[in-house]
C-alpha cells in the first residue's frame, strides 16, 4: 500500500520509495529510508499528509505520498 492510503494514527514501515531520484534523495536526507518507521498524523484525502519520521513531523503532498510504499507494522520511535 502507499503512504497516501494510510490511516490516521497508524504506524507503518517504509518498504520502497518509487519517486524521481531528486525527491528520493531529499527524503533520504530527511531520514526516510527503507525500513524506517512512519506514523500518519493527518491524512487529508484532497491534499497533504502530515507524518512523523524519526521523531520529526513532516508534511508532504499527495503525489509524493503515492510514491512511498509502506507496510503496516509496529516500530519503535
Amino acid at each position: 500500500m502507499t503512504l497516501r492510503e494510510g490511516t490516521i494514527g497508524n504506524k507503518y514501515q517504509v518498504k520502497e520509495i518509487q519517486l524521481e531520484d531528486k525527491v528520493k534523495r531529499r527524503l533520504q536526507m530527511l531520514g526516510m529510508t527503507k525500513g524506517t518507521g512512519v506514523q500518519v498524523l493527518n491524512n487529508k484525502k484532497s491534499g497533504s499528509i502530515i507524518m512523523k519520521v524519526r521523531g520529526t513531523r513532516f508534511a508532504i503532498g499527495k503525489r509524493i505520498a503515492e510514491g512511498i510504499l509502506v507496510e503496516e507494522g509496529a516500530y519503535e520511535q
